[in-house]
């Protein structure tokens, strides 16, 4: 009759792992939750936050907000709190993934790991800065310019709604915090070993195009928005090379000064030997 064993001791730690995991798993979702208790409770002002740039757009005692369904209002409050909350206990959330990846890494990796886990949100809160406080100002501006008149003489009024322009507002800030963590990403791929240097030079021109496409399809259709998002992140681009010709260089002044430390250290090894065996010849006096 087959008989299934208990775990040995060979799997004991994976078991351990996963006990970790869980528990690591259940700080955050509670970190989480804490931040959506408190998100919601700042729900309303969180929302006037967000909705500044778009009061500003309108004219003085113009700009409106409405909804369309009765339950509208009611989930853009919760989709603020999520939004919040996440931020607000991502501090806590990336040191319990930390605390559980670190101990599998050598000391030489985590340093290396260290600059990208504080560049993260230093470049993502970059990018969502520049979409608040630049690029919504002006897009709501050039949106809330189409209003008017029809050629008819019927009105255009914008009423946007508080849904639409929640997923508006969360798609830029998104969009441009993400966009600019273009020298993470080079940098860890650099790194890796699957991403040069030479590579990202010869092609450029490639990327030049490609960051316009992001640009152009993350932002609203006008070149002055596009050039916003599109320069900050050339810049990235160019600055991701000369930090990977910086590491580079210091890598190979590194290998240079070990290079030159051994061949010393063989030198001084060889001396000594061919002193201990010219002491063994020499005859001793009687």
């Amino acid at each position: 009759m087959l008989k299934v064993k208990d775990i040995d001791e060979t799997q004991a730690p994976l078991l351990d792992h996963l006990i970790e995991l869980r528990n690591r798993l259940v700080r955050c979702v509670l970190a989480l939750a804490v931040g959506f208790g408190i998100c919601l409770y700042f729900a309303k002002d969180i929302f006037g936050i967000l909705v500044r740039p778009l009061a500003q757009a309108f004219p003085a005692g113009e700009g409106k907000l409405i909804y369309t369904k009765l339950y509208e209002a009611f989930f853009v409050d919760i989709k603020v709190a999520l939004f919040g909350g996440f931020f607000l206990s991502f501090p806590i959330i990336a040191n319990q993934l930390w605390q559980f990846v670190a101990p599998g890494l050598y000391a030489r990796e985590k340093k290396a790991f260290l600059p990208f886990l504080i560049a993260t949100p230093v470049l993502f809160a970059m990018g969502a800065s520049l979409a608040y406080f630049v690029v919504m100002p002006t897009a709501f501006t050039w949106f809330l310019g189409f209003q008017g008149e029809t050629a008819n003489g019927i009105p255009v009024e914008a009423l946007p709604a508080m849904g639409d322009f929640l997923s508006l507002v969360m798609h830029f800030l998104l969009a441009f915090g993400i966009s600019f963590l273009l020298p993470v990403l080079l940098l860890l791929l650099n790194r890796a070993g699957l991403l040069t240097k030479e590579q990202l030079t010869k092609g450029r021109r490639y990327v030049i195009v490609g960051i316009f496409i992001v640009a152009a399809v993350v932002t609203p259709p006008d070149v002055i928005s596009q050039l916003i998002l599109a320069i900050p992140l050339m810049l990235l681009f160019e600055g991701s090379l000369f930090l990977m010709k910086s590491e580079a260089k210091i890598a190979e002044e590194k290998a240079k000064a070990e290079a030159e430390e051994a061949a010393q250290e063989a030198a001084e090894a060889a001396a000594r030997a061919a002193a201990v065996e010219e002491t063994a010849e020499t005859p001793t006096g009687g």
